[in-house]
């Protein structure tokens, strides 16, 4: 007998997370400089690394030989500044899809279950299914999470609820207040993982007041990261708050050292630079609008979208990929979130997103 068929069935079963094509893949497939190639599939920032958190970096460089700071102390104690949530209740991981899995790994097991919405993040039913817990995919209602449905699949097995706001890959939110009304219906023993990676780029208006919802329901985790609006997807920092006994768990089931020293000190740094921040939203919001101008130009369907990038519809979405990838533009099949005939495109620099918009007419011309 194959020794690998001695594995639990559920992790045999796992199909691998599939990322964004990087540059430097298809500049060796297409034997073309890195150069001419633009990605826009990983939802990315555009302007990269904060000014503040690219110092941050430079000043630890020399200290390496050392092993970070296993407690995260200073980068706790900024975000403890930032949200007036104490040190005992924040949770830091290697990207915020590091403590999506801590909070599965500290909650299930064989036998519980998990509830999350179709075309929702990806890490979800992988985190679920490495500890042998069921999923319960609910349907989606116009791309977005369909909360009553939600409800409704708890069960007394349930032990957590996902939920994504505004959601990858479709870029739908759920208002402040029916996420509230949600949480509240929700049994005590059921945790709600409330999963803000792209809560930045929201306008104030429709920011959830999520972090002050901790006092009111103690089954509540908020995650965030520092890979989106803040630039540092490469050092993968991502963090959580929640009461002081789901964060104790789930630091019981994080591994030392989780998050190395550059990305500790330029996470530290980077949350303290709102000039690149308001940039970085500025940005968006009107390379959204260059992307969303050009989709009704060219007669495409798109789903209305509250992140840095908008998933769109085309009748051969493999084939317009193929042909975007040839022409240097990487953007992201979204066929394994159940939406076949969508891909979806990250806001990139105003040039970035003419040329997409150029290499997508030219695709679809051809099809």
């Amino acid at each position: 007998m194959d020794i690998c068929d001695l594995a639990p069935g559920y992790v045999r079963a796992i199909a691998p997370y599939q990322p964004g094509k990087p540059i430097s893949e298809l500049a060796r497939e297409m034997g073309v400089a890195e150069t001419d190639i633009i990605k826009l599939a990983s939802n990315e920032n555009p302007l990269g690394v904060s000014p503040a958190a690219r110092r941050a970096i430079e000043a630890v460089l020399s200290d390496l030989a050392r092993y970070p700071d296993g407690n995260g102390f200073e980068l706790k104690q900024a975000l403890s500044r930032r949200h007036g949530v104490a040190r005992e209740c924040i949770v830091l991981g290697n990207g915020s899809n590091d403590v999506l899995e801590m909070a599965a790994r500290a909650f299930l097991a064989p036998g519980l279950e998990a509830v999350y919405s179709r075309h929702a993040f990806a890490v979800y039913p992988l985190a679920v299914q490495a500890v042998g817990a069921s999923g319960i995919e609910v349907p989606a209602r116009d791309f977005g999470h369909d909360l009553a449905a939600m409800r409704r699949a708890v069960t007394p097995r349930t032990r957590l609820v996902f939920i994504a706001n505004p959601n990858n890959p479709t870029g739908t939110m759920v208002r402040a207040r029916e996420l509230e009304e949600f949480i509240a219906t929700l049994p005590r023993e059921v945790l709600a993982v409330l999963d803000e990676a792209y809560n930045e780029y929201l306008p104030d208006e429709l920011k959830a007041d999520s972090v002050a919802w901790l006092q009111r329901f103690p089954n509540l985790v908020v995650t965030r990261t520092f890979s989106k609006v803040y630039g540092l997807a490469g050092l993968r920092v991502g963090y959580a708050y929640a009461a002081a006994g789901i964060a104790d768990l789930m630091n019981r089931v994080r591994q030392p050292f989780n998050v190395n020293s550059v990305a500790l000190a330029a996470a530290a740094a980077a949350l303290e630079d709102a000039d690149f921040v308001r940039r970085s939203c500025d940005l968006n919001r009107a390379g959204m609008r260059q992307l969303t101008d050009g989709f009704r130009r060219l007669g495409i369907e798109y789903i209305p979208s509250y992140g840095n990038f908008v998933s769109f519809r085309v009748q051969d979405a493999a084939g317009v990929f193929q042909k975007l990838l040839k022409a240097g533009v990487i953007v992201r099949p979204v066929a394994s979130y159940g939406m076949p005939q969508h891909l979806r495109v990250t806001v990139g620099l105003e040039s970035e997103n003419a040329r997409f918009l150029a290499a997508l007419e030219r695709a679809l011309a051809a099809i």
